[in-house]
């Protein structure tokens, strides 16, 4: 609703991986991240794209969690569809999210194991197509945004991607709350967040 009482129009996708369709369209995303689902965003958005009253030139995308990781890889495979980003608490690196978060059994089920193993090649195909591999590609302003108690995808992937950015000449954010987790919680940091969200994409797509 705040989006839409800010002039914009929301394309959220039930891509592959979302709950609510059934534990095969879940799963369909295990291993594969960087796969079907990217395609279900971006067949989403063309489609979007091709009515009358969408801006194909003002189009912008933004995520949180994992929909942070799919801002971070879209950053560096969209081909010119989108001019700006925002990426809430989202993986930048896989090999350094294996290590990193508190939730490791998560890890070794959905990327099919640590990235050492070379002969499983399901974990590998799953690392590599990390986001951070794509950063050559950027070149689309992205606003970061970060907690440090965050310890399911720890700050320090918010940092790294957003010092990618800055060492790409890409325009870049970051926004870091050293009070907050994975999500925002307090009311002045709440209202913190809406402030410099909006801003940032009023200043790249109006």
């Amino acid at each position: 609703q705040l989006m839409a009482a800010n002039g914009y129009i929301i394309v959220a996708p039930n891509r592959r991986g979302v709950s609510g369709f059934g534990q095969a369209w879940q799963e369909q995303i295990s291993g594969d991240y960087h796969g079907k689902s990217m395609g279900d965003y971006l067949t989403a958005i063309d489609e979007m794209a091709k009515e009358p009253y969408v801006d194909e030139n003002r189009l912008g995308a933004v995520g949180a969690s994992a929909g942070g990781y799919a801002v971070y890889y879209l950053a560096g495979v969209h081909d010119g569809r989108f001019k700006a980003f925002i990426a809430h608490d989202g993986i930048f690196n896989e090999e350094a999210q294996y290590l990193e978060t508190e939730e490791m059994w998560f890890e070794n089920w959905d990327k099919g194991g640590p990235f050492w193993e070379k002969d499983n090649k399901v974990a590998q195909e799953a690392y590599a197509h990390s986001p951070h591999k794509l950063v050559q590609n950027w070149d689309t302003p992205i606003l970061i945004i970060h907690g440090q108690k965050d310890y399911r995808v720890v700050f320090t992937q918010g940092m790294t991607a957003f010092n990618a950015a800055v060492l790409r000449d890409v325009p870049a954010e970051f926004l870091y709350f050293p009070d907050e987790n994975h999500w925002v919680l307090q009311p002045q940091n709440a209202i913190l967040w809406q402030r410099v969200y909006f801003d940032w994409l009023d200043r790249w797509l109006k």
